[in-house]
C-alpha cells in the first residue's frame, strides 16, 4: 500500500531525471557542433593561409602572377617578408622570421623564376635594404643583431657588419650627401654611414620611435615618421639635428610614407586608425584623410599614374588616385592575402610588388602591371 502512494513520486522524479538527461543532450549537441563549426572554420582560414589564391577583383590592376621564393633552410612556420627594394632590374626582399635576403632578377614581363632567385643568409630579423649606387654594394638592417651589414649583390655574401643602435629597421641611400641613413626604432635614433669609409659617421636623436622617411631634395630635410608621437620630425643631415616638428592630425601610430614633390605632398600610412594622411609640406599639416585597408603599413607613390598605393597588415590593398584637380579618390579595394603588408612601385613599367606572408608554404611576390593607364 505505501508503495503504491509513493508511486506518483517517483514516476515525477524520474520524469524530472528524463528531462534533464535531454536538456544534457541537447546542450552537448550544441556544443559539439559549436566545435566542430569552429574547427571548420580554422581549418579553412589554415588551408586558405597555406594556399593563398588569386587576388580579389579589381579595376586598377592586373595580376600578372607570383614569384615564389627558394625554401630557405632555416625556414619557420610562419613566415613574414618585410621590404621590398627595387635596384635596376633586381628586387630585394627580406625575411623577417629566418633573416635572409632574395634577389630577384626580373625579367621584361616583371616575374621570374623560383630557380634565378639568389639568397643571403644570416640572423634574423632582416629588415630594410639598399643599395649604394657608387659602389654597387647594398646594405641590410638587422633588428636583432643591432647591425648594417654590408654585403656583395653580386655574390650575396656578407662583406662587413657595422654596429648600430638597437632595433634598425628602415634603411635609405641619401645622395645628396651619399650617405647611409638607417633609422633604429627602439633607440629612437638615426644612424649615418659613410660607404666610402663603411663606418658610422654621425648619429641622430629623433626624440620618438622611427618609421619609414623620405628625402626632400627641395629642402635637403629628411622627413621621419614617428610613430609614438604621431608626428613627422624633419631632419637636417648637415647639423645632425632636428629642426622642426609637425603633429598628424587623424594620423594614429604613422608607419609607411611616400613623397610627391612637385605637389608638395607627403602620403602617410596611419596603421592606428586605418587611414591615409596627405600632408601639406607648405603649410605643414595633414589636408585630408582617406579610409584604407586595416593596419596600413606600406605605401608607394606612381607618379607617373599619379597613384598611391598602400597595404597593411589585413592584406588589403588600396589604390588611391588625384586626379588634375588634386582631388583624392579610392580607385580600388582588393583584397590579398592576410600579412601582405609591404610593397614597392617600379616607376619605369609602373609594375607593382607586394610580398606575402606565408603558412607552411614557400613565400611568394605577387606581381601587379597597371590598368586604363
Amino acid at each position: 500500500m505505501n508503495n503504491l502512494k509513493r508511486s506518483p513520486v517517483l514516476i515525477r522524479a524520474a520524469s524530472v531525471i528524463m528531462r534533464s538527461h535531454m536538456r544534457i543532450r541537447t546542450v552537448l549537441k550544441a556544443f559539439l557542433w559549436i566545435v566542430g563549426a569552429s574547427l571548420t572554420v580554422l581549418l579553412a582560414l589554415v588551408v586558405w593561409q597555406i594556399f593563398p589564391g588569386a587576388p580579389g577583383v579589381a579595376k586598377s590592376l592586373k595580376f600578372e602572377g607570383f614569384v615564389v621564393l627558394p625554401k630557405d633552410r632555416r625556414a619557420r612556420l610562419l613566415t613574414v617578408l618585410d621590404y621590398l627594394t627595387l635596384s635596376g632590374k633586381n628586387l630585394f626582399v627580406t625575411n623577417v622570421s629566418t633573416g635572409t635576403v632574395y634577389k630577384i632578377p626580373l625579367n621584361d614581363d616583371g616575374l621570374a623564376s623560383t630557380s634565378d632567385v639568389s639568397m643571403f643568409e644570416l640572423e634574423p630579423a632582416a629588415h630594410g635594404v639598399v643599395v649604394d649606387p657608387i659602389s654597387g654594394m647594398a646594405y641590410v638592417t638587422r633588428s636583432e643583431a643591432n647591425t648594417v651589414d654590408i654585403f656583395d649583390p653580386s655574390t650575396m655574401r656578407l662583406v662587413t657588419r657595422i654596429p648600430v643602435a638597437d632595433d634598425p629597421d628602415g634603411i635609405f641611400y641619401i645622395s645628396a650627401i651619399q650617405a647611409i641613413y638607417a633609422a633604429s626604432g627602439d633607440a629612437k635614433t638615426a644612424t649615418l654611414i659613410d660607404p666610402s669609409t663603411r663606418k658610422v659617421s654621425a648619429t641622430v636623436a629623433l626624440g620618438g620611435k622611427p618609421e619609414f622617411g623620405v628625402f626632400d631634395t627641395r629642402t635637403n630635410l629628411f622627413y621621419q615618421n614617428i610613430e609614438d608621437t604621431s608626428s613627422i620630425a624633419a631632419v637636417d643631415l648637415s647639423t645632425h639635428a632636428v629642426v622642426t616638428r609637425w603633429p598628424l592630425y587623424d594620423c594614429v601610430r604613422p608607419t609607411g610614407m611616400a613623397i610627391d614633390e612637385p605637389a608638395r605632398r607627403l602620403y602617410i600610412g596611419c596603421s592606428g586608425n586605418s587611414r591615409l594622411a596627405v600632408f601639406d609640406l607648405e603649410k605643414h599639416w595633414v589636408v585630408t584623410s582617406i579610409p584604407v585597408g586595416g593596419g596600413p603599413d606600406s605605401v608607394a607613390y606612381d607618379a607617373g599614374l599619379h597613384r598611391i598605393y598602400v597595404t597593411g597588415r589585413k592584406g588589403v590593398l588600396c589604390v588611391v588616385e588625384q586626379d588634375s584637380k588634386g582631388a583624392f579618390a579610392t580607385l580600388d579595394t582588393i583584397r590579398l592575402h592576410y600579412g601582405a603588408h609591404t610593397l614597392a612601385v617600379d616607376p619605369a613599367s609602373h609594375r607593382m610588388y607586394v610580398g606575402y606572408a606565408s603558412l607552411v608554404a614557400a613565400p611568394r611576390i605577387a606581381v601587379f602591371s597597371p590598368l586604363g593607364d
